[in-house]
């Protein structure tokens, strides 16, 4: 049998058990063991490899598209120096995403512009790439929309469709105050998820400030008593890295006050 008619049937049956990668640098492939001259294990063990890595990629990709982060973020990105008060130990062990398997919660405490939705995002793609589905929202933006499917009679789907991430990250709880039935939503959307899936929350609000966020102080103690039950918090205290900008360009002088 000719070498074209193995390699053409090689080529067909990678792509039928869905091995594209391999199948598209086979010809490279094979040019490299031509040269390297591998064992036929470590042929087989370099051709899965990169298989598995191509899986990996592609998966991350897909899991990031989903997700819907509103930029692109990293842990190696955050400057954990600007902002010491940062229990950088258990940002690192948050970012196994080790807590999503156990459904527990995280809390990231601190005023405007200290890096908050920046480690939202961060983690948030960290659960993505160990395997997890995440979803990211503002909290404005998914109290709208429940509202609106509960307008329109689609307010059981729309709950579903946020129940089902293993990780829901909701940014900036507290900015603006709630509405009597967008609380009552809230908490029936959390209700769902508890001791289910973790839910990560960013908010400039301090726990005892909960009552006037959701304008009712039994439902924030209902809400809270969920999210803290087996949850994570974060405090974050120190000035705004916009400031730190607008400082080192020269806009702000020496004595501007930092947003705390």
């Amino acid at each position: 049998m000719s070498r074209e008619i193995v390699h053409a049937r090689v080529v067909e049956s990678l792509s039928r058990l869905r091995m594209r990668s391999i199948a598209e640098r086979l010809d490279a492939l094979l040019s490299e063991a031509a040269r390297t001259e591998p064992t036929y294990l470590d042929f087989l063990d370099k051709m899965l490899c990169e298989e598995i890595g191509s899986k990996q990629r592609k998966r991350v990709a897909m899991g990031i598209q989903i997700a819907h982060f509103p930029a692109i973020k990293t842990l190696e990105d955050f400057d954990f120096k600007f902002q010491p008060s940062i229990d950088q130990k258990l940002v690192r062990e948050l970012a196994t995403g080790r807590f999503i398997a156990e459904a527990e919660n995280v809390l990231v405490f601190g005023p405007p512009g200290v890096g908050k939705t920046h480690l939202a995002i961060a983690l948030g793609r960290a659960a993505v790439e160990a395997g997890h589905s995440v979803l990211f929202t503002s909290a404005t933006a998914l109290l709208a929309t429940l509202s609106k499917a509960e307008t329109e009679g689609q307010l059981a789907e729309k709950l579903l469709f946020y129940t089902k991430p293993k990780l829901l990250v909701v940014d900036e709880l507290g900015y603006l105050p709630f509405e009597r039935q967008s609380a009552h939503l809230f908490f029936q959307l959390v209700a769902r998820r508890y001791e289910k899936s973790s839910t990560l929350i960013t908010t400039n609000q301090v726990v005892t400030q909960w009552g006037t966020v959701f304008g009712d102080e039994v439902l924030a103690a209902a809400i809270l008593d969920r999210l803290l039950h087996h949850s994570h918090t974060l405090m974050i205290s120190g000035d705004s890295y916009r400031l730190k900008q607008k400082k080192k360009a020269g806009l702000l002088g020496g004595n501007a006050v930092s947003a705390r």
